[in-house]
């Protein structure tokens, strides 16, 4: 087969079907890493385009003004507190009640220059995929409640819920026809459902407040032209049917510590949606050996590549507390292993 480049070679795996070899990225390396690898590499990016990853990955651009010690006041109306990490966690949020929701102002998602970092990268890195930063339905509603005050809602106030949803639905829209105007063809999801022992909500009230929407969502990016991958950690065996049935392209990133099996994955949903994952950053790649991640890998391109429609990566991102050797290890291995037709011993 003639070697194809990255971006041709995400989107065959998106279509689910068997590209040159088994493409590789993270949505993030973290710095810490990124310096032992590759200390020459200025951003995520650049490293990526070091290590051979097959996308890099843009944001559109929203600013944050100080807002107290280790403290940034995002566009969106929320607090972000400092984390050793690459990104902040929310401690103050602009909506509480309907009154709030009535009073909010979203920011204005058409300003010049709300999309310079992605028409920056799609000039700079030509042959990679680009991958756009987006959401669907539950991301935006926690930035704007907060984690407690958004599940409390699901039962105090469910159509409080479901407006914060619609709009949601509706921003996310106006975003992604903007980005599919400059000419991305893919766009990843970050809203996580779930968590190690299943959803954040019950499966009925994620079909009747949050699955309406998902599927809204999807649709929408899909008649743009849009690929969709769709991030959510966690336990996803009593809502993963309505994930697949809102139109998705790909799950990422299958999550083994939450108890979801590539291999099971792979037979029951495989014919209809790509995926992604799933090597575990949590543990493994954190406190194991190389020879462990080493056979972990090896382990999820066996379950994930036969016949396409898969790329590596790790279980969620390269967090600080990876161990760099380890990533080492696996992207080695990716690079011995990668190519169709599969040869693994």
């Amino acid at each position: 087969m003639t070697a194809m480049t990255s971006e041709e070679r995400v989107l065959q795996v998106l279509r689910r079907q068997e590209p040159d070899r088994v493409p590789h990225f993270e949505w993030l390396v973290d710095r810490k890493v990124r310096a032992v690898l590759c200390p020459d590499a200025k951003t995520m990016n650049e490293f990526a385009v070091r290590m051979g990853h097959d996308a890099v990955i843009a944001d559109p651009d929203f600013r944050k003004e100080p807002a107290g010690p280790g403290r940034w006041l995002s566009e969106w109306g929320y607090i972000l507190q400092d984390t050793p990490e690459e990104h902040g966690i929310e401690v103050e949020c602009p909506i509480k009640t309907a009154a709030d929701f009535e009073r909010y102002n979203p920011p204005n998602l058409h300003i010049q220059g709300r999309y310079a970092s992605i028409e920056r990268t799609l000039r700079d890195y030509p042959n990679k995929a680009v991958i756009v930063h987006l959401n669907d339905v539950f991301s935006l509603p926690r930035y704007w409640m907060g984690y407690e005050n958004l599940l409390m809602a699901i039962a105090a106030d469910p159509e409080l819920v479901t407006a914060l949803v619609d709009l949601s639905v509706k921003l996310n829209l106006e975003m992604a026809k903007e980005v599919a105007a400059r000419g991305v063809k893919i766009v990843y999801t970050g809203d996580d459902y779930a968590g190690n022992l299943g959803p954040l909500m019950s499966p009925k009230h994620f079909r009747q407040l949050f699955y309406p929407g998902l599927c809204r969502v999807m649709d929408g990016y899909k008649e743009l032209g849009l690929y969709v991958i769709k991030h959510t950690d966690g336990k996803l065996w009593s809502i993963i049917d309505m994930i697949v049935d809102s139109g998705i392209d790909c799950l990422d990133p299958i999550d083994p510590l939450a108890g979801m099996d590539l291999a099971k994955v792979k037979a029951q949903y495989g014919n209809r949606i790509a995926l992604k994952g799933n090597v575990d950053c949590a543990e493994l790649m954190t406190f194991g050996t190389s020879d462990q991640v080493i056979e972990a890998t090896k382990e999820a391109l066996r379950h994930g590549a036969p016949g396409g429609g898969f790329i590596l990566s790790s279980s969620n991102s390269i967090h600080s507390a990876v161990k760099p050797e380890n990533y080492l290890a696996m992207l080695r291995t990716w690079e011995t292993y990668r190519e169709y037709p599969l040869s693994l011993s």
